[in-house]
């Protein structure tokens, strides 16, 4: 008999789109979205304000019904099976959502109690350590800086280990180094096999995180690939060598066919070494006596 080689099992998407569509009245927001996402990967949904990143997201977490296509997440139909899909993401909106009353544990424990853990205090330690907020763990949320409070958002998104989260845009209104901290916070999430799909505006934003790159505009992917997939989509560079302009010496040198190297200097055209200075200005200088 004739050996054949084993092919590989084929893994269904995380998160799969086809033909979605949603309008507000007269307003087509989605014009026909087709997504694959891989498990275990980063993919960023990058588009301007208005270009349908949140609907498109409301729509997967079975916020909101598409009016058209169909979605699927972990493998469960979004419209049909929209409970499975909740048990199976988390979703992080574009603005902190903390108790600022309570203190970093008391909002995890709070979330661990709603998803109906068993144990919610060693959850939520865990979750403090997993995102280096323990030192913080005992104070209150609303003296957290930026950085922190988004921090401590998603681990609240995390309690329960949910295979696929949702972020959209979060680094929106974060300094510099609030993003770096949230960045690296989405890294080490994929790093643990957990599938992301993140909304940005920023395109830095996605190339620092993101394995695939998804560009929304006016409600339809108009490209779709890795970040060197889509930079060979980009026409070739041109570099434009501008001279150099002129100051008004040289341009008065060439006029008069002079060398700009033997040119005397204006300081010392108008004083010369051998000068010598008037008593009266010298008296002026230094002042009545």
């Amino acid at each position: 008999m004739t050996a054949t080689a084993t092919e590989p099992a084929r893994t269904e998407p995380a998160i799969r789109l086809a033909g979605i569509t949603k309008s507000y009245r007269e307003l087509q927001v989605l014009r026909g979205v087709d997504l694959d996402v891989e498990p275990g990967s980063i993919v960023a949904l990058l588009g301007s304000n208005g270009a349908g990143k949140t609907t498109l997201v409301r729509i997967l977490s079975s916020l909101l019904k598409a009016d058209g296509g169909t979605a699927t997440v972990n493998g469960f139909d979004v419209a049909a099976q929209a409970g499975d899909v909740r048990l199976s993401i988390s979703l992080t909106g574009q603005f902190a959502a903390v108790d600022e009353v309570l203190t970093g544990r008391e909002n995890l424990v709070l979330v661990a109690r709603l998803r109906h853990l068993p144990d919610p205090g060693p959850v939520a330690d865990r979750m403090l350590a997993r995102f280096s907020l323990t030192d913080a763990g005992g104070r209150r949320a609303g003296t957290y800086s930026g950085g922190m409070r988004r921090r401590l958002d998603i681990a609240m998104s995390l309690v329960g280990d949910p295979p696929i989260v949702f972020l959209d845009e979060p680094t929106t209104g974060l300094d510099p180094q609030a993003r770096i901290e949230v960045w690296q916070t989405v890294k080490a999430l994929a790093a643990g096999g957990t599938t992301v799909l993140l909304t940005t505006q920023y395109l830095d934003e996605a190339e620092q995180l993101a394995d695939r790159i998804a560009v929304l505009h006016e409600g339809t992917i108009i490209r779709h690939g890795t970040l060197a997939e889509l930079k060979r989509l980009l026409p070739a560079a041109t570099v434009e060598y501008v001279e150099k302009q002129p100051t008004l010496e040289e341009v008065f040198l060439a006029l008069v066919g002079g060398d700009a190297a033997e040119a005397p200097r204006a300081q010392d055209a108008m004083a010369p070494e051998d000068a010598t200075v008037p008593q009266d200005a010298a008296r002026t200088e230094g002042g009545p006596r």
